[in-house]
């Protein structure tokens, strides 16, 4: 059984009239879409999000259309603006203007957090596959399941939770949308189909398209009967959602929510969440960043930080994805330190962040006191919002944190050090690593650290729920992580398991460091780890511990691989003799298969070439190129993309007078296609 929810609104190209570069000219657009409903919504929002421009919306004279299917055929209408007040630098079609022109309608839109930004945008640039920024919780379900008592629970859960009814926006300024309504995927497998581990990795796999809302599914996977008994055999769960939607923790909150679904019939009680995700949202806008401001200008990692956990060395490697790794303390190993940290004023967490900054001294090879920089996982939920920390989302984010290791002062000193330093970076969950540059005077996009150390704390079903399942014959067991990628070369994390047992994983990226590599660091920590109880004397130093791995070598790390540039304007399709030029402008962001979707489905007689832009600065040689051969130019920019064609367009005009046609859509797949060859139709018969 499956339900299944399409795209939520239409995606809209929108044609830029070439009426010159002037920032006080007004500008006249023609939203290209198939009900007239379409462009009264862009107008409306842009009247009300946009108050410096005057907005009109006119019927414009149809066009021929012949050709075209009646699905894709299209109205006209011309959206005049005249800009209010002063004029702004680079012409009037700002980053905010620009994300509304083309987006469908929805119930509203939220500023997203630093770290959901990072993730997005690795996620949209295609880097590493689409499996990279998907996470995954699974558990056994022993008892009666109603299947469809079950989805309707979750689609339940969907009504009452803002979380589940969103998708990203980043054709402009990343944004969340939040829709009116959105299906949360079911399917139920037989164990006759796939296996436990097969429908693991094909479900990571399948990634999401962060620009539908839904990102978040549900599996089922039968599992065979137990001959030897009766009753019914168990249900293997899986929860695959997208990592820049939600934590670990908040997938967690939204499963106990469903169980409350299920327990009511399939109907979750109450109304909507509050506080929920727009709450969140608002509520670090209102605080005042001079604190987290004057942190961060003096607590950024210096220059000369240690920060790689292995000795640089070994041949480049191809990526080959994310290697996985897991250590278990045993319970009294874990009791033991947690006794020896609570003795000294410091939790486990600390302990662990210690003997990392341990390691990343002694992969420095170097004497004397020396800082050391690496990430810690903030969750966020220790906001003063109340009930805040019940928000399912990703509310923190890694922060650097940076100590200095002194190989002659004790070690209680650094454990202490380390403590206070995270309970700084408390206060400052919302700030993002862009922020951190900007404040301390990084380049942007510098990278900060190369590792994160996380530990999870899991919110646990809680026992009157448990009791009520039970009730129905019901027994659900605890949710166990299947982790996803790291974006950095090494990621370890931290959490207790039903046995109050630590568990260490390290994800690792298998470019850098090699499993044997990989499995001396985690190796290393685990013995630090277990060996600092043994010596609770007040004068062990911090040299001491760094004696404890013994003649253990400190682990290789390859260098990473240089960036690449992107290509000249590529020829996709040579047209015909003397027809226009259509230039299709891809950046970072702009959705696989787009372009390849209107080149495909799209007939007209145009030559169609395509032109990579990095770093958002426009080649003034591909430029030339374009404009050499006397064609008239349309640009054609999707999702991100359109602001570079905007600014392709307005340099185009500088140089020659006659500003080119700009066509703009919204991020997707084929609906940004569709939406682009309505456009292009509408440009080349205006033309004729």
């Amino acid at each position: 059984m499956r339900s299944h929810h399409p795209h939520v609104g239409a995606v809209l190209a929108v044609v830029l009239e070439p009426l010159g570069t002037h920032d006080r000219s007004p500008f006249v657009l023609e939203p290209c879409g198939p009900a007239r409903t379409d462009a009264e919504a862009v107008a409306a929002r842009v009247a009300g999000r946009h108050r410096a421009y005057d907005v009109a919306l006119d019927d414009a004279p149809d066009l021929p259309q012949d050709g075209m299917p009646a699905a894709g055929r299209f109205g006209r209408y011309l959206l005049r603006l005249s800009p209010l007040g002063p004029a702004r630098p680079g012409g009037p079609l700002t980053g905010d203007l620009l994300a509304d022109l083309p987006a469908p309608a929805a119930a509203g839109t939220l500023a997203v957090s630093g770290e959901q930004r990072a993730l997005l945008a690795a996620a949209v640039g295609a880097r590493g596959g689409p499996g990279r920024f998907v996470e995954q919780i699974h558990w056994d379900w022993t008892g009666p399941l109603d299947l469809a008592r079950f989805t309707t629970s979750w689609q339940s859960v969907a009504e009452r939770e803002a979380v589940l009814r969103a998708s990203f926006d980043w054709a402009g300024t990343p944004r969340l949308v939040l829709h009116d309504s959105a299906a949360v995927e079911v399917v139920r497998h037989a164990h006759t189909d796939v296996g436990r581990d097969d429908l693991l990795r094909r479900e990571r796999a399948r990634g999401f398209e962060p620009y539908r809302p839904g990102l978040l599914r549900v599996s089922l996977l039968g599992r065979p009967p137990d001959t030897g008994g009766a009753g019914h055999p168990p249900t293997r769960l899986l929860v695959t959602y997208h990592r820049a939607l939600l934590d670990e923790h908040g997938a967690r909150l939204l499963v106990r929510r469903f169980y409350r679904s299920y327990l009511a019939g399939g109907v979750l009680p109450g109304a909507a969440r509050r506080p929920g995700i727009r709450d969140h949202a608002h509520w670090p806008a209102r605080r005042d960043p001079a604190a987290a401001r004057e942190l961060w200008a003096a607590a950024a990692p210096p220059a000369g930080a240690a920060v790689g956990p292995g000795r640089a060395g070994g041949p480049p490697r191809p990526a080959g994805g994310t290697g996985r790794i897991r250590r278990r303390l045993g319970p009294p190993q874990t009791a033991r330190l947690r006794s020896w940290a609570g003795g000294r004023g410091a939790g486990e967490s600390s302990a662990l962040h210690m003997v990392w900054a341990l390691l990343l001294y002694r992969a420095a090879a170097t004497g004397g006191m020396l800082p050391v920089a690496f990430g810690v996982h903030l969750s966020g939920r220790d906001m003063a919002l109340r009930d805040g920390a019940a928000v399912p989302g990703l509310l923190g984010g890694p922060l650097p944190m940076t100590v200095t290791v002194d190989p002659a002062a004790p070690l209680a000193d650094l454990l202490l050090r380390v403590r206070d330093v995270a309970l700084d970076l408390s206060a400052c969950a919302g700030v993002c690593a862009d922020q951190v540059r900007e404040w301390s005077g990084r380049a942007p996009g510098s990278r900060l650290t190369e590792t994160t150390v996380r530990f999870d704390s899991h919110p646990r079903l809680p026992a009157n729920l448990r009791a009520r399942l039970a009730a129905q014959g019901i027994r659900a067991g605890a949710p166990r992580s299947a982790r996803g990628a790291t974006a950095l070369p090494l990621t370890l994390a931290a959490h207790h398991d039903a046995e109050d047992a630590l568990v260490l994983e390290a994800l690792y990226d298998r470019a850098r460091f090699t499993g044997t590599d990989a499995c001396g660091v985690l190796a290393q920590c685990v013995r630090l780890l277990r060996g600092l109880p043994d010596h609770p004397d007040g004068g062990f130093t911090v040299g001491d511990a760094l004696r404890l791995p013994g003649t253990s070598q400190v682990p290789a790390m390859t260098p990473p691989q240089p960036a690449g540039t992107g290509p000249a304007p590529e020829v996709l399709r040579a047209g015909e003799p003397g027809a226009d030029l259509v230039c299709l402008v891809t950046v970072p962001g702009v959705t696989p298969g787009a372009y390849g979707a209107l080149l495909h489905g799209y007939g007209g007689p145009e030559r169609i070439v395509s032109l990579t832009v990095t770093g958002g600065r426009v080649p003034p040689a591909a430029l030339r190129e374009l404009l050499g051969d006397g064609r008239r130019l349309t640009v054609c920019g999707a999702g991100p993309a359109g602001r570079v064609a905007h600014e392709i367009a307005r340099r185009a005009a500088e140089r020659t007078g006659d500003a080119p046609a700009v066509v703009m859509t919204g991020v997707g797949g084929a609906e940004s296609a569709r939406a682009l060859s309505r456009a292009l139709a509408a440009v080349r018969a205006r033309g004729a």
